[in-house]
């Protein structure tokens, strides 16, 4: 290959990471030698609506790679048919601090998102899971699905959103891939069937009552990333077995997280795992058949940092 920055589209940042190889990259990286700074969070006014977000999120192996995304999110982008999310991700050599790639961050952060969720899926969904519920009709929706797909058995998808139109929509997409998916309209009916509740939401109040969860069910929640952020309510924190991405990130910026903390419904302690102990195995996962486990994820730039270094190996063949 020519020497020279790698620069990816969209496009050829899905096509370089697909699903297992992904998922175990995020694994390994979870495990590895990474070190991730607290990221950079910043409020942005918009005039005439609701504030937007720029996130910096620094991550890097000593002496192999380093990195940095760059993400806005503008909730005000629904009105004008524009994504919420858009980023930028750039990777440098962390032996020279040469910049090798620019990366397409709205597609690697939406693998990368879905991809995490699927691996702590693999250590809390039941194994037979089947049904799966997907709440949400953003970007991230159709890759949620397709992850979750990799790690188990599903059967039947259903897509619930607040636009039926979009809902509509991601399940169409979710057919042409060969998923049997279709939009629903009740939340409650299709949330008190499923085996694996996924929402991937900008919602500030509870989609997801805990009353509805059924035994055995895993709730998985990657949309809120604010304290004032929440996709589910206080009864499923009282009836799930809680876990993290990361405990930094989720108790300081996840409504989930840091509400029923701030309550008393939830205290530190109660938060079984992190990611990184599931996959060590220094802590356990799923322990009963009939056990609800939750788990809350805000994102980690190492999740990225995976990624990226994926996408640029697989191109470049590289190490």
């Amino acid at each position: 290959m020519e020497t020279g920055m790698l620069v990816l589209d969209e496009a050829q940042t899905r096509a370089t990471l697909p699903w297992a190889e992904l998922i175990e990259a995020i694994a390994a990286m979870f495990v590895g030698g990474c070190v991730m700074p607290v990221r950079h969070h910043h409020d942005m006014h918009v005039p005439g609506e609701e504030n937007a977000t720029l996130l910096l999120m620094p991550a890097w192996v000593p002496g192999r790679y380093a990195g940095v995304k760059m993400v806005s999110v503008f909730p005000g982008n629904a009105k004008r048919a524009l994504p919420a999310i858009f980023g930028t991700y750039l990777l440098s050599s962390g032996a020279t601090g040469e910049m090798l790639a620019v990366i397409d961050g709205g597609e690697l952060t939406a693998r990368r998102t879905a991809a995490t969720s699927a691996l702590a899926a693999r250590y809390l969904a039941r194994p037979d899971a089947a049904e799966l519920l997907v709440c949400g009709t953003g970007r991230l929706s159709l890759n949620l699905l397709q992850a979750h797909t990799a790690i188990r058995p599903i059967k039947r998808i259903h897509i619930w959103g607040r636009n039926p139109a979009g809902a509509e929509k991601v399940a169409a997409e979710a057919r042409e891939l060969g998923l049997a998916a279709e939009a629903v309209f009740d939340i409650e009916a299709a949330a008190r069937t499923a085996d694996i509740v996924s929402c991937g939401t900008l919602s500030s109040e509870p989609l997801i009552c805990g009353a509805w969860l059924k035994p055995g069910a895993h709730l998985d929640l990657v949309g809120g990333f604010k304290p004032s952020m929440r996709e589910t309510d206080d009864e499923a924190i009282r009836r799930a077995s809680v876990f993290v991405d990361t405990r930094a990130g989720a108790m300081k910026e996840a409504g989930d997280i840091v509400q029923p903390l701030g309550s008393g419904v939830l205290n530190e302690g109660a938060i079984k795992a992190e990611l990184a102990e599931l996959v060590c195995g220094t802590r356990g996962g799923r322990s009963a058949e009939g056990e609800i486990t939750l788990f809350k994820s805000v994102g980690a730039a190492l999740e990225d940092l995976a990624g990226a270094i994926l996408a640029y190996e697989t191109v470049t063949g590289g190490k």
